[in-house]
């Protein structure tokens, strides 16, 4: 055997003993495609469409001009109302984990050259919970758009409130929908985007009172789980209950657009009501 061969077969070796990429399996279809297909793909399943879980700073790379964002209220931190057990250990656990201060992520930002309030919900963080520190930064940036005269977006993905915080965290859901309907007075545009997944408090507060409601494909919208209702009804439910698709069809969102389109939609509607109010 000579050097060039014996190379060529330890380089293959090498090669061969590498971790493969990893495989993302679909929740929907259930089929799996790699790792750079989906980040090809802006993280949508090929197979059927479904638009995975993204980062807040991952939907905030996808939707905003490129360094127009600014993060507002980037130090606000959870505190234990109630003494959960080792709730500060979770949390700071969480923070070192995603980067993240919180499960929501706010700023101004420009959306295809529209400047407007924005809100991310990162699910990654507590399933994107609605704590007193979340409730209160959705309030403000309702508060922030109001006073500057801007749209607000807000991409929505939570499980609901968070236990850890018993009455408290139930508490934020009519303090956002209070901040919604005191901003609705003020004439702006708000614009929900709900995301994977959207249930619990969150979609019974303020992501239902958006002025358009948009969902990604094949995301799950819903209140209750569906074993919970199936059980409360004695009823079985539709195949596609509280799909984006099923919510669309019964008229609890107004449209459904593809990740690849939703920086330009976001953007049209902006217009579209700032040609309205003049």
């Amino acid at each position: 055997m000579t050097m060039e061969e014996l190379f060529r077969q330890v380089t293959q070796k090498f090669y061969d003993d590498q971790p493969k990429e990893p495989d993302f399996k679909c929740p929907r279809c259930q089929k799996s495609t790699s790792a750079k297909t989906m980040q090809e793909n802006m993280q949508v399943c090929p197979f059927c469409g479904y638009s995975s879980r993204l980062t807040a700073r991952d939907r905030l790379r996808m939707t905003c001009d490129k360094d127009s964002f600014t993060e507002t209220e980037a130090g606000m931190t959870s505190v234990n109302p109630i003494d959960f057990p080792d709730y500060e250990d979770k949390i700071a656990e969480l923070r070192d984990k995603t980067g993240l201060a919180e499960a929501v992520v706010t700023g101004i930002c420009t959306i295809h050259n529209e400047k407007c309030v924005i809100a991310v919900m990162d699910s990654h963080f507590m399933m994107a919970s609605m704590g007193s520190v979340v409730g209160e930064k959705i309030a403000r940036a309702f508060e922030l758009a109001g006073k500057e005269k801007l749209p607000i977006v807000i991409f929505t993905a939570s499980g609901g409130a968070r236990m850890q915080e018993g009455l408290v965290s139930l508490m934020q859901m009519a303090k956002t929908s209070g901040a919604a309907a005191k901003y609705s007075e003020q004439g702006g545009l708000y614009i929900t985007v709900m995301t994977d997944p959207t249930t619990g408090g969150v979609t019974a507060s303020f992501a239902s009172l958006g002025d358009v409601i948009i969902a990604e494909p094949k995301v799950l919208i819903g209140f209750a789980g569906r074993r919970v209702i199936e059980g409360t009804i004695k009823q079985q439910l539709p195949e596609d209950f509280q799909s984006a698709e099923f919510m669309l069809e019964n008229g609890f969102v107004d449209m459904i657009v593809e990740r690849r389109n939703m920086r330009r939609t976001i953007a049209h509607l902006i217009r579209l009501h700032r040609e309205e109010v003049r």
